[in-house]
């Protein structure tokens, strides 16, 4: 089986600030984690820029000329309190979309079973017309819908394990039943959103919450009553995944208590239905994970089964 893997060198550039949690060495600990022996079967392929037609098929055009244009020469602007440009902000951000894109395109062509992107900026948090949350574009859903349009994937669905809910993904999905959301995260948590009373226009939403301090078997319950059922109910014909690791038990952004072969076993879950439902075609994208050690070990376990699908 061969597995992608996707990055860019642009996206070490992006830089929030001394101190700010998603930082440039995020990606550098996942990049260093995969180059260990064990993942040389990997083919590595540079991650490239996403087109302006691509993104604007989740974010309107104003906005995507207002972020990029927001981008500054030298120094740092803030968009909000959490979300901050610096001059390589906008290169990582169309390089983390583009490598969504062409990872679908390679997958969808038979190049390979499934792909790995490995990028930053994260994007779940991205709403259509606003950026927050260390999110600029939303990366899974520019990937999600560039199947639909160049690749007439029909069902679509995102899978999202990161610790916080990806309320741009939601926002994104809301109103078309042939867009599949679930997400398993932590409540209350930054955003404040998904409850699991929010269901889109066609209980096309699957939000699976899990209170402070629950761990691996409150994970892989939720994932078995709620998520995977209403995963295999849609029959997608394309799963994406947005992986954030930051639900580890040595996140310090979060509360939750899970450990690396938890990401094993839920990835290998999501194989399985993916077999399925619609010959394996698997991309997933990095999200959180803000404990490097931690997020090293689970991308790099994360990987190493998407390798042995």
């Amino acid at each position: 089986m061969t597995t992608l893997l996707y990055s860019h060198e642009a996206c070490v550039r992006h830089d929030p600030g001394e101190m700010h949690p998603e930082c440039p060495a995020r990606i550098e600990a996942v990049l260093t984690a995969l180059a260990a022996p064990e993942f040389d079967a990997l083919e590595r392929r540079d991650a490239p820029r996403a087109s302006v037609e691509q993104i604007i098929r989740v974010h309107p055009q104003p906005y995507v000329d207002q972020l990029l244009a927001a981008v500054p020469e030298s120094g740092r602007r803030g968009l909000d309190g959490d979300t901050i440009l610096s001059p390589g902000s906008g290169e990582a951000a169309l390089r983390a979309a583009g490598a969504l894109c062409a990872a679908v395109d390679a997958v969808m062509a038979g190049e390979a079973d499934n792909a790995f992107c490995a990028i930053r900026p994260p994007g779940h948090h991205a709403e259509p017309d606003q950026a927050m949350g260390f999110c600029l574009f939303n990366s899974v859903a520019v990937g999600a819908l560039h199947a639909r349009e160049v690749h007439r994937c029909h069902r679509i669905a995102v899978i999202d394990f990161d610790v916080h809910h990806g309320n741009g993904t939601q926002a994104s999905f809301w109103n078309d039943p042939d867009l599949f959301y679930a997400s398993t995260h932590q409540s209350p948590l930054y955003p404040g959103t998904g409850a699991p009373q929010e269901r889109g226009v066609s209980t096309n939403i699957c939000n699976a919450v899990l209170p402070p301090n629950a761990g691996s078997e409150e994970f892989r319950n939720a994932l078995r009553a709620s998520v995977f059922p209403a995963l295999t109910r849609f029959d997608p014909d394309f799963i994406l995944i947005s992986a954030g690791f930051d639900a580890h038990k040595d996140d310090p952004l979060a509360n939750l208590q899970l450990v690396e072969e938890d990401y094993v076993w839920a990835t290998n879950e999501l194989i399985a239905i993916a077999r399925h439902a619609c010959g394996g075609k698997i991309v997933s994208t990095l999200e959180g994970g803000y404990d490097l050690s931690a997020l090293a070990r689970s991308s790099a376990a994360h990987v190493r089964s998407l390798m042995a699908a």
